[in-house]
């Protein structure tokens, strides 16, 4: 029995000495080989999951034995796996998706074992398949591009490219199921740059069967007055950099994806405007929400965002009344940090622009002080008065609205 370092702390460690970067290297998986599953559990190993993945008794680290796979049927799961004693480390190897992941180290000796030129694969910044068995998992199209996405700069090797392709071409990302998508997705928008997932998905024409609602937006025409980079698809990427800038929360980067879905339904005669594009745009959410049973914070972030951002784009010209209609849809009263996230997004739609990123966003400044001003008004104040009943809803909204045409009033766009 031996057993070796695998996967990605392997590999992170690997980037560190081979190109200076500081990527804190962690979760240390280890694979078994020349052993069984009898063994394992005589040393007090604890078994987990399906394939023979085991926890170290004390630090509960994943131990797994050395394993092959046969394809046997669609999808990720349609696989015969064989892990008898006599499967090797290099066999072992060769069934994980990059080169860059394919490496193993010796913990007594330090020896890093590379039987596919993954350290050469990371000094040159390639993702490269590991071996023709890469076709047999769909999975895999979502993993290089969200790779692509965490080390920015590095390039997908042609010869990978055309095998992701093939993948879609062929349906099998038809078979992968809705959380392991989500779950993909939701890693990507974690990274630096998630438009790079995004892109990558489409080139391989991934995206077109994941994300169909998403996919039809390139190639849409927008007014170029507004939009000098044209193309809708282009925007929502720009716009996705604006939000992963302005904010760490993927509710708001997935929300920014899903602000002009509404654009690829607009009858091509009414083209390059897009009339109540946010409204049409509404069922689309809902339908990339459900696709991918994406948490109800998620699904409601987009929504609103999708529905109201065109309303948050023209608050400085905005009637106060029409202002605390926007609040009172928007539920401003009940949570306060929605709302604030709506603005980051609004706010990553303004500048996701070409030649707009450097604008400023008065509208969010605005909008922000006028909430703030009008959380203060309760009903308390009224009663104490001897206002009761839908009196003190209406007198509420009277205060509310002088509150928001003072606040105009007086308003200074911040730089």
């Amino acid at each position: 029995m031996k057993a070796y370092l695998v996967g990605g702390y392997v590999r992170d460690n690997e980037m560190n000495r081979l190109l200076g970067t500081t990527i804190t290297a962690k979760d240390r998986d280890w694979v078994v080989v020349g052993s069984t599953e009898g063994e394992m559990l005589k040393q007090g190993f604890n078994r987990v999951g399906k394939f023979p993945v085991f926890l170290h008794p004390q630090n509960k680290e994943e131990w797994a034995l050395a394993r092959t796979e046969k394809k046997t049927g669609n999808g990720y799961k349609g696989f015969e796996v064989d892990f008898n004693p006599n499967v090797t480390l290099e066999e072992d190897l060769s069934r994980r998706d990059l080169t860059i992941n394919a490496m193993a180290q010796d913990p007594d000796t330090g020896l890093i074992i590379d039987p596919y030129n993954g350290k050469t694969d990371i000094q040159n910044k390639i993702l490269r398949h590991t071996s023709p068995a890469f076709v047999e998992d769909p999975l895999r199209v979502l993993r290089v591009a969200r790779f692509a996405a965490r080390f920015n700069g590095f390039t997908i090797a042609p010869e990978t490219m055309a095998e992701m392709q093939r993948i879609a071409d062929a349906g099998e990302l038809e078979y992968l199921i809705s959380e392991r998508v989500w779950q993909e997705v939701h890693s990507a928008l974690n990274e630096d740059h998630p438009e790079i997932f995004f892109n990558v998905l489409r080139e391989c024409k991934a995206l077109a069967v994941i994300w169909p609602e998403l996919n039809a937006l390139w190639g849409i025409p927008n007014p170029v007055e507004h939009h000098p980079e044209i193309c809708t698809g282009i925007h929502t990427m720009m716009v996705l950099q604006q939000a992963t800038q302005l904010s760490s929360k993927t509710t708001i980067r997935f929300a920014a994806l899903c602000h002009d879905l509404g654009k690829a339904i607009t009858p091509q005669d009414e083209l390059p405007s897009h009339k109540q594009h946010e409204i049409k745009g509404l069922p689309l959410v809902e339908a990339s929400c459900n696709r991918f049973k994406v948490p109800n914070e998620y699904k409601q972030l987009a929504l609103k965002v999708c529905q109201f951002h065109l309303l948050s784009h023209r608050a400085l010209e905005l009637r106060p009344s029409t202002i605390l209609k926007l609040f009172n849809q928007l539920d401003v009263w009940r949570k306060p940090q929605e709302f604030e996230d709506f603005l980051i997004a609004c706010k990553a739609d303004a500048k996701g622009r070409l030649g707009f990123e450097k604008r400023a966003y008065p509208q969010a400044h605005l909008l922000r002080v006028t909430v703030n001003e009008c959380l203060k008004v309760n009903a308390k104040n009224f009663v104490e008065r001897g206002i009761y009943g839908k009196q003190i809803k209406e007198a509420m909204n009277k205060e509310r609205v002088n509150i928001i045409q003072e606040i105009k009033n007086n308003f200074n766009k911040p730089i």
